[in-house]
């Protein structure tokens, strides 16, 4: 292999790389905020295990013991958790 070919496979395996660390740093804090969120609006949760981004501002949260809430952003730009 040439120079030029090296180089564009190690540019192109740095970035699925580091893109992939990336995303999974924003789920983790995904859930910590999720969790956060459900926990001072003062619902049962316990802890977010997994996130389902239905839109901007609007996702579906699955908690460790089984509920669900609909957390979003109301028309008045509140937080809202909806039981699902």
């Amino acid at each position: 292999m040439n120079n030029l070919t090296k180089a564009s496979v190690l540019m192109v395996v740095m970035v699925a790389f580091f893109t992939g660390s990336s995303q999974a740093a924003e789920d983790a804090a995904l859930l910590k905020d999720m969790t956060s969120v459900i926990a001072l609006l003062g619902l049962p949760c316990g802890q977010v295990v997994s996130v389902v981004k239905k839109g901007d501002n609007d996702n579906l949260a699955t908690c460790k013991d089984g509920n669900r809430y609909r957390v979003y952003l109301n028309a008045d730009g509140r937080v809202v958790a909806q039981k699902q």
